[in-house]
């Protein structure tokens, strides 16, 4: 439910009716839109009277959220919400572009990349210290070691450092350590590791499962945000189809429904949504035009040798070229690259 002040309304005025809404034991969420207060009523809407929040005279109106998602939702929050992240901003008029190697490997082999990334202008470096394979035979990374060369090449490059977290009790580790933290495909619905991260105001990229729905994604949006934290950014990544060619298959539709029904910013992964290299720069291009907030791309300094998925990853002077491509696109939807 959402109850609309009148644009006069004093703000004594407004703290009466938002105590009077919470007497009936429901939380609000309070965004401006259009110049006009929106009081957003999260909870069990079926016990407030709203006949009473009607006749206050400073109520504009009131309307119905059929979604279950709410804080989530564009009508609760009408701006497009800009998380920042060490000064850099993830949403509005900036691309944001995340870039590194699927897993950790070495020293030489993550500085190494990291140096190439941001010489070329990424942003945030990507790279995964714990990585969840389909084998549990598969190289399942460096883990905390990894970790500690990913801090190791923000010191170097001043790149914040986006990685995924696998489990619940690496929560404080990564809150101490972390920029912005991955919750991967396999844990978009891994509701406890949600509710611990929503306590944090620490960054959360959220990737979209391999066979969600778009309701399903945002109602794990909504767990983080429900907790109190503000700063969540979606990731699409490619949905499973029957089809075999691709490794996933980018659903570009999902980037202009999701602006429509929420305001969080969305980034799109075109190196699993393909699976191969090649794809990347045209997937990459595509999703600038459809609306995306930013790209999160694999990069390698030696693909053919990478320990995970160097099928899709980028070398180094492949990625500057596609840098350099990409500022083009940016500029045609009145956008730049960070």
């Amino acid at each position: 439910m959402i109850v609309l002040i009148k644009k006069d309304c004093p703000k004594d005025e407004v703290n009466e009716i938002i105590a009077e809404i919470k007497s009936y034991g429901v939380e609000t969420d309070i965004s401006y839109g259009d110049g006009t207060l929106l009081i957003g009523v999260v909870g069990d809407t079926s016990v407030v009277d709203r006949y009473k929040i009607a006749a206050n005279p400073y109520v504009e109106n009131i309307i119905k959220v059929s979604e279950p998602y709410k804080k989530a939702n564009r009508k609760f929050h009408p701006d497009d919400t800009i998380v920042e992240v060490n000064g850099r901003k993830i949403g509005g008029d900036s691309i944001a572009i995340i870039a590194g190697p699927c897993s950790i490997e070495t020293r030489e082999q993550t500085l190494e990349t990291a140096k190439g990334v941001a010489k070329s202008g990424a942003n945030f470096l990507r790279g995964g210290a714990f990585k969840p394979r389909t084998s549990p035979y598969a190289f399942q990374g460096l883990e905390l070691d990894g970790l500690e060369l990913l801090k190791i090449a923000r010191e170097e490059t001043g790149l914040p450092i986006v990685t995924e977290i696998m489990s619940p009790r690496l929560v404080e580790k990564f809150i101490d350590d972390v920029d912005v933290i991955q919750v991967g495909a396999r844990n978009m619905q891994n509701f406890d590791l949600l509710k611990e991260l929503s306590y944090t105001q620490k960054p959360i990229l959220l990737k979209r499962g391999l066979a969600a729905t778009i309701d399903e994604w945002l109602m794990s949006a909504e767990y983080l945000l429900a907790g109190g934290n503000n700063n969540v950014i979606l990731c699409e990544r490619g949905i499973r189809s029957f089809e075999g060619y691709t490794r996933n298959v980018l659903d570009i539709s999902a980037i202009p429904v999701v602006k429509r029904l929420s305001h969080l910013p969305i980034l799109v992964d075109p190196s699993h949504a393909s699976g191969k290299a090649w794809m990347v720069p045209i997937l990459a291009k595509t999703a600038i035009a459809a609306g995306a907030d930013g790209l999160i791309i694999e990069v390698h300094n030696d693909p053919k040798h990478a320990l995970c998925d160097g099928a899709q990853s980028l070398d180094l002077p492949q990625f500057d070229a596609l840098m350099n491509n990409l500022q083009k696109y940016a500029e045609l939807e009145g956008k730049k690259l960070c």
